[in-house]
């Protein structure tokens, strides 16, 4: 927790000096929707009204990247799938933009998040040799928690970060994901799959150019840190609510 809110506070700092801080997650399951019938526009006294039929072209899911030092979305991803070889092959292309900086990775404890796919790319792109075991029976493979430790190992230039569990909250893409629902999303209409993926292919593009910023990070004071820490320890169930009101 407190490393988290660490890296918030040093994000800008840290790309300064050539490391990339990202916050990364997916939005799943986005519906191509298209209203069946004319959406009426706002008149004089009456509000937009939406024809209340639709029609379902599909769904995608969208992997995506907020630069935490720039306050940039990089890489995104808009695909059919999101499985642990959607989620490695995104990993990738966003550290082939730079691959010889430092990388620190901020996602929530998704099991995709830890996958053997994953760890064998870290590996690759770390020219990391040492034998990795194998998946269920021994080594670094052998189950989540140990491939979790190689890939949040703080001393390797790529590393990951997992904010704790029912906590992806802490995760700064998922209010960016928040805002592309009330921008683009909730209210939108879309005549097809492709239709969806350009809006937000172009939605992003905009983004970047009129709305990105390095995000402020309000929760950087001891106190504030200690106020987060004891909300995921309440949320985790570790912390009793009477006991520390007392």
């Amino acid at each position: 927790m407190t490393e988290i809110c660490e890296i918030h506070d040093t994000a800008k700092e840290q790309y300064e000096n050539g490391t990339h801080v990202v916050s990364t997650d997916e939005k799943p399951g986005i519906q191509a929707i298209e209203r069946d019938g004319e959406t009426l526009p706002t008149q004089s006294g009456k509000v937009e009204r939406r024809e209340f039929n639709y029609v379902r072209h599909g769904t995608q899911a969208l992997i995506n990247n907020l630069h935490l030092g720039t306050g940039s979305l990089i890489t995104p991803t808009i695909a059919d799938t999101r499985t642990e070889e959607d989620f490695a092959r995104h990993i990738e292309r966003l550290i082939n933009i730079d691959p010889l900086a430092s990388w620190i990775i901020l996602c929530d404890q998704l099991n995709t998040h830890k996958s053997e796919t994953l760890v064998r790319l870290i590996a690759n792109a770390l020219n990391d040799g040492q034998e990795l075991g194998e998946k269920g029976k021994s080594g670094i493979l052998q189950n989540m928690p140990t491939r979790q430790a190689y890939l949040s190992d703080v001393t390797h230039r790529i590393r990951f970060v997992y904010t704790p569990k029912h906590c992806s909250w802490l995760n700064p893409i998922e209010v960016w994901f928040s805002i592309l629902e009330r921008h683009v999303l909730h209210r939108g209409n879309f005549t097809s799959i492709q239709d969806l993926k350009e809006k937000i292919e172009r939605y992003i593009i905009y983004y970047n150019k009129h709305l990105a910023k390095t995000w402020q990070w309000s929760a950087t004071k001891t106190k504030d840190i200690q106020a987060l820490i004891d909300k995921v320890l309440r949320i985790e169930g570790v912390l009793d609510s009477s006991a520390e009101a007392a």
